[in-house]
């Protein structure tokens, strides 16, 4: 039998370890006894309008809905080790957030979250808007869909990726990835891609300094490129660009077909350069 906990506040350690078939409806998990791990090893739960304000809320838990909520920044590493999870309007700003989770659907949530996402799979995250230093590290087959990210390094050692209609302020972002996918989004920041493989690009607007070097098997379709320069060292590429670059710098091989480019630089190279840079005639 299925069983409703409700506006009840708990602040023990493993306040409700174990619980299973329940639902727990407008609690807060915050007080005095500071306690962690409230609801450690959950089975086929739902957790609705509550609050959180201790620290390993959610570890070990399988079959979860978790509805409505906020975590504060106390709620240090809220959601780690999950499986079969629906996370749907939560507010979270404790660090650490989602480590080594498993099929899990994030919809219309925010995060603030130094770290995010780590060694995670299956996870499909809409409408979410993420704040943190190094996102999604070492994850593989996730869709990040109608949302936006902040974050210095994002996507790195990432296998399996579907990004689309997003928006990503970054740094650093997919550093040696495999089987990427970015569809109709903006990505603004400094050296992208470098070293990943299978990174493909299709009408998206890419901004920033020295993007998309020392990168096999890249392709870019219908995709505008501002404000970059020295883009393309030593890189495998197939690329249709719109726009006018700064530089391209000794690209390794393939093709790269631009509006315009202010310059080609072709020197000192390390490796042997093939590439070609075509300059769409007007």
């Amino acid at each position: 039998m299925r069983q409703t906990i409700a506006q009840k506040t708990f602040d023990q350690e493993r306040s409700l370890y174990h619980l299973e078939h329940a639902d727990v409806i407008s609690c807060a998990f915050q007080g005095p006894a500071d306690g962690e791990s409230t609801l450690k090893e959950a089975r086929d739960i739902t957790v609705k309008d509550c609050s959180f304000s201790l620290r390993y809320p959610l570890w070990h838990v399988h079959g979860f809905t978790l509805l409505d909520s906020k975590m504060d920044e106390k709620t240090r590493a809220a959601l780690w080790y999950d499986q079969d999870g629906m996370i749907k309007n939560l507010h979270s700003t404790g660090i650490k957030a989602v480590r080594e989770c498993h099929n899990l659907s994030i919809i219309d949530s925010t995060f603030v979250s130094p770290e995010f996402g780590w060694k995670s799979s299956d996870l499909l995250l809409d409408h979410v808007d993420i704040t943190s230093e190094y996102a999604f590290l070492d994850s593989k087959n996730v869709t990040f869909k109608n949302s936006k990210l902040q974050s210095k390094y994002a996507f790195q050692y990432m296998d399996d990726l579907l990004i689309q209609k997003s928006t990503l302020i970054t740094k650093d972002s997919f550093w040696h990835s495999h089987n990427v996918v970015v569809e109709d989004s903006i990505i603004q920041g400094e050296y992208l891609g470098w070293y990943s493989d299978h990174l493909t690009l299709k009408h998206c607007v890419i901004k920033g300094t020295q993007p998309l070097c020392y990168c096999t098997h890249l392709t870019l379709i219908d995709c505008t490129m501002e404000d970059c320069d020295l883009a393309f060292e030593y890189s495998d590429v197939e690329a249709d660009i719109k726009g006018h670059l700064r530089s391209i710098k000794n690209p390794k091989s393939g093709h790269i077909i631009v509006d315009g480019v202010d310059e080609i630089v072709k020197s000192d190279p390390v490796y042997p350069c093939t590439g070609e840079v075509i300059v769409r005639k007007k």
